[in-house]
């Protein structure tokens, strides 16, 4: 069996103003904060002795190889991120950056989601990935339109209740 694999299917390169600027802080907070104390911990671990024993040096090696991962991606992805700025002519179609309250019309349970881009995402917040299910199939409705999403539990009914961009 090989580890090969197929890769992921890009996401959309989409964000609003608000989670491009804490891309960039956290890119800056990364590199200049994070990554020089770091470096110094690792300096100061690798100054007492044998390396392969020393697990604060085995420890901050790895957190090293996270933060520049992380900076690594981040370098790369916010040049290639398109800002969405302004709202729509027409306020009551769904559109990205939008806030939409749904109901789930097999269970009449109300849902509250903002559609962002795809490094944006939280759900704690009900930030949605424009790329996600719900969001592709809400996408030009308006309110008290109805649809159908494909959900990984199967198809689900939802309806538009309200619109807003803030």
């Amino acid at each position: 069996m090989s580890r090969w694999r197929p890769p992921s299917p890009g996401s959309t390169a989409i964000i609003t103003r608000e989670g491009f600027e804490r891309l960039k802080t956290e890119l800056d907070h990364l590199w200049h904060t994070v990554r020089p104390e770091v470096v110094k911990a690792i300096t100061a671990a690798a100054a007492e002795g044998d390396r392969s024993e020393n697990a604060e040096y085995i420890y901050r090696k790895k957190q090293l190889a996270e933060i520049d991962r992380r900076v690594r991606y981040l370098s790369k992805r916010i040049p290639s991120l398109k800002v969405a700025e302004g709202t729509p002519g027409d306020r009551a179609q769904v559109f990205f950056g939008a806030t939409i309250e749904l109901e789930n019309v097999d269970t009449g349970e109300a849902l509250l989601y903002r559609i962002v881009g795809p490094d944006e995402t939280d759900a704690k917040q009900g930030w949605i990935s424009i790329d996600s299910p719900i969001a592709r199939a809400v996408l030009k409705k308006r309110m008290d339109d109805e649809f159908v999403a494909e959900l990984p539990a199967g198809p689900a009914r939802f309806a538009v209740i309200a619109v807003d961009y803030r």
